[in-house]
């Protein structure tokens, strides 16, 4: 099979590239330039994309003896990935941004581009399984990234191979060390890539300017502090807030009204919700038949818990949750599983939230 590996830099992709050489395939590595300043997209082990990471990509397809070039997607990514992110802060929602560059830049900008060159698939570095094209979670349940790929459509999976989902982030590592790779060592990224500074708020008010409001104590109504920008908030959040209450317990946003410049914060009973309401859905095989049990996950690190899935008046998806969930975000994705301890939980599908 002729498949173009992503090679971020990092030691995922690096021993992704490799293992899918391993398997006989014919490797080509690829990649993403995604900033037209890549000079700023890395700080320690935040962010990812930069210039060094290029080198480092480049290094481990010479040890591969591999072809290697480099896609400048930087418009894309920035119309894409970025845009979109400042957009649905703007509105009062919080998006996941590395679940929309898989469905946007990695699954459709790349995929879209390698299939047209004669390619047959794109290999990742994920932590998932893909089993007859059905989707499941890691053997590493700490690293999994079946929830940030949740959003794919069969045709974007019959596309991708994840050579990592079947071993842990160690035996990973240990892989890079054995093969030598400089890169065995090389901290993970974390937080939003083209915020290297982890300053998300700061990130915001640059791009969106100041809109001073109110913070509203839900069971008072008393306006408890003020802000610069409803922005810098996301449904759950509890630190930061600026706030003093009389009680001294601790509040969480509860809700945010860009229009009004109301940030409204309750204390932890009434952070809780039961049900959640999503946007039209997307499906990893053909639609089940609702209601449903499953399990659902509503944030990339969080928990997936029992739930019964109904469909909405709207299309959109009604998720009845066995238990109180806090820090539910409109913008965010509840990814529903079917429960299979042994081969890994499978991902059924997805919807955005929507309240």
């Amino acid at each position: 099979m002729r498949v173009l590996a992503a090679m971020s830099g990092g030691v995922d992709s690096a021993v992704a590239a490799a293992l899918a050489v391993d398997a006989g395939h014919d490797v080509t590595g690829v990649h993403l330039a995604l900033s037209p300043d890549r000079q700023t997209l890395r700080s320690g082990a935040r962010g990812c994309c930069s210039v060094e990471d290029a080198h480092d990509a480049r290094r481990v397809a010479d040890e591969l003896g591999i072809p290697f070039y480099v896609w400048d997607l930087a418009e894309r990514f920035t119309e894409d990935v970025v845009e979109d992110f400042v957009a649905e802060y703007a509105a009062g929602r919080t998006p996941n941004p590395c679940l929309r560059c898989n469905e946007k830049i990695k699954f459709t900008a790349v995929l879209d581009r390698a299939l047209a060159l004669g390619f047959d698939a794109v290999v990742t570095g994920h932590h998932a399984r893909l089993e007859g094209g059905r989707l499941r979670r890691s053997v590493d349940a700490a690293k999994d990234q079946s929830y940030v790929l949740g959003v794919l459509t069969p045709r974007q999976l019959a596309g991708a191979v994840f050579p990592l989902g079947s071993m842990t982030k160690e035996r990973v590592r240990a892989i890079a060390a054995e093969r030598g790779f400089a890169v065995a060592t090389k901290p993970d990224s974390h937080d939003i890539c083209f915020i290297p500074d982890g300053d998300t708020r700061g990130f915001l008010t640059r791009r969106l300017g100041t809109a001073p409001g109110p913070v509203v104590d839900a069971a008072t109504g008393a306006t408890v502090g003020t802000h610069e920008g409803t922005h810098g908030f996301t449904v759950g959040q509890r630190r930061g807030l600026g706030i003093a209450v009389g009680d001294q317990r601790p509040r969480y946003v509860l809700s945010i009204e860009p229009v009004t410049r109301t940030v409204t914060v309750g204390t932890a009973e009434l952070a809780g919700v039961a049900e959640v309401r999503t946007g039209r859905p997307t499906w990893i095989g053909a639609a089940p038949q609702l209601p449903l049990r499953a399990e659902v996950q509503l944030r990339a690190h969080a928990t997936a818990v029992p739930c019964t899935v109904t469909a909405g008046p709207d299309g959109g998806l009604v998720i009845a949750l066995d238990e109180a969930q806090r820090g539910v975000a409109p913008g965010q994705s509840a990814v529903l599983y079917a429960p299979d301890p042994e081969r890994g939980d499978l991902v059924l599908g997805q919807g955005t939230v929507s309240s």
